[in-house]
């Protein structure tokens, strides 16, 4: 019975690794941020959206886990346009916050 569990809890956590590998680029993302580094910090930003675009493309619906919001079309479509909306701004605007 033991083993069974363990099973699921490994396939519950395999289901989400797409989503915590999102989450750790956001992670370090904030933490440029609060170093200062926010051109930095909001092109990880971007880079964590493009990550998770990729992964909705490729992974199947139940593998995809959290990233899995809408339709597939939706989510990559979604996931695209925001992070090159993110990278356009952070790679473009000149000064920025406390400068």
């Amino acid at each position: 019975m033991a083993v069974a569990g363990q099973r699921r809890d490994r396939g519950a956590l395999l289901r989400h690794l797409p989503f915590l590998l999102v989450m750790l680029v956001v992670a370090v993302a904030a933490l440029r941020i609060g170093q200062y580094h926010w051109r930095q910090g909001a092109a990880l930003i971007g880079g964590a959206l493009m990550l998770a675009g990729l992964l909705r493309a490729v992974l199947p619906d139940v593998k995809a886990g959290l990233l899995a919001i809408r339709g597939k079309p939706v989510d990559v479509l979604t996931y695209g346009a925001l992070s090159v909306l993110i990278l356009f701004i952070a790679l473009t605007i000149t000064g920025g916050p406390l400068s």
